[in-house]
C-alpha cells in the first residue's frame, strides 16, 4: 500500500493504476468505511482511498478541532484490506493558497441537514468535486447513513458531468442497531445505552407503512412515539420525503417510496440515521 500527501505525489501514482474505486473519508475508520473499501475491491482494478478532515463542511461552534482523528490505526485497517493508495493531504494540498473557488448544489441541500447545518453541504461539493479531479476515479464510494449527501453527490456529478459512478452501500449498524458513525465516540455509556432509540424510531415508521399506512402524519407519529420512550433524546427533526428531490411528503407513493430520516442529540453528541421505504416493482 502506497500512502501520499501532495497532489503531484498522488498524480504519478494514479497513472500506474487502472480502473480506481475511491472511497473519500474523513479517517477514524469503522466497518462502515471498510464495507465501502470492500465493495471497490470487488468491482475495480485498484482502491484508492482519502483521508481528510474537510474544514469547509464544518460550521462555527461544530467538532472541526475534536473531530477524532488516528492515521496509524487507519493506515493500518485499510492495509489489511488490501487498499493500493491512500491520499493523505494537508489542508493547502486540497485549497491551495488563494483558494476561492466553491460549488454549490442547489434545491437538495436547502432542507433536512442543509437547513440546520447552512453552508456545510457547500463544503461537501467543494471539497468533493476537488477529491473526484485529483483521483480521477471510475467509481466513488459512499454510506447510505449519510443520505442527503449521497443525493447530493449523484446531483453533483450529473450535474457537472463528472464522469464516474456513484455507488451508495447500506448503513452498517452495531447489534442493537446504532448506525456505525465516527461520532459514536463521543458518546458516554449511558447515552450510548439510549443512542439505538433512533434506528427503533425508524424501524417503528417502516413498520406502520408495511401495515398499510401511507399518510406522512401516521408514519411520522409512529416514531415520535418510540422517540417519546428516552426522553433524554433531543429530537432535531423526523422526516418523510421524496427519496430523490427530498421534499417532505403528505402521503407516500409505492411507486416512488420514500426517505425516513432523523437528527436527535444525546448530551453534546449530534446523530442522524435514516432508512429507505423502497419503490414497489
Amino acid at each position: 500500500m502506497r500512502v501520499v500527501t501532495t497532489r503531484d505525489e498522488l498524480t504519478a501514482a494514479r497513472a500506474e493504476l487502472g480502473t480506481v474505486g475511491f472511497v473519500p473519508t474523513m479517517g477514524y475508520l469503522h466497518d462502515g468505511h471498510l464495507s465501502l473499501v470492500r465493495a471497490a475491491t470487488s468491482a475495480n482494478d485498484s482502491v484508492v482511498v482519502s483521508i481528510f478532515v474537510n474544514p469547509t463542511q464544518f460550521g462555527p461552534g461544530e467538532d472541526l478541532d475534536n473531530y477524532p482523528r488516528d492515521l496509524d490505526r487507519d493506515l493500518a485497517l485499510l492495509e489489511a484490506e488490501g487498499v493500493d493508495l491512500v491520499w493523505t493531504p494537508a489542508v493547502e494540498d486540497v485549497y491551495p493558497a488563494g483558494s476561492s473557488t466553491r460549488v454549490s448544489v442547489g434545491g437538495v441541500t436547502d432542507v433536512l441537514e442543509g437547513a440546520r447545518r447552512p453552508g456545510h453541504f457547500d463544503g461537501v461539493a467543494t471539497v468533493c468535486t476537488i477529491l473526484f479531479g485529483a483521483v480521477r476515479p471510475t467509481r466513488a464510494y459512499f454510506g447510505q447513513k449519510d443520505a442527503q449527501q449521497t443525493v447530493v453527490i449523484r446531483r453533483l456529478v450529473r450535474d457537472l458531468a463528472l464522469g464516474l459512478e456513484v455507488c451508495v452501500e447500506p448503513i452498517r449498524r452495531e447489534p442493537d442497531g446504532l448506525a456505525m458513525s465516527s461520532r459514536n465516540t463521543y458518546l458516554s455509556p449511558a447515552e450510548r445505552a439510549v443512542a439505538p432509540v433512533l434506528h427503533r424510531a425508524l424501524v417503528a415508521a417502516e413498520e406502520s407503512y408495511a401495515a398499510g399506512h401511507r399518510l406522512a402524519s401516521e408514519l411520522l407519529s409512529a416514531a415520535h412515539a418510540v422517540l417519546a420512550t428516552e426522553p433524554t433524546a433531543q429530537v432535531e427533526y423526523v422526516s418523510v420525503a421524496d427519496p430523490d428531490t427530498l421534499a417532505e411528503l403528505d402521503d407516500v407513493d409505492p411507486a416512488r417510496g420514500a426517505l425516513l430520516s432523523l437528527a436527535a442529540r444525546l448530551g453534546r453528541t449530534r446523530l442522524i440515521d435514516n432508512l429507505v421505504l423502497p419503490r414497489s416493482v
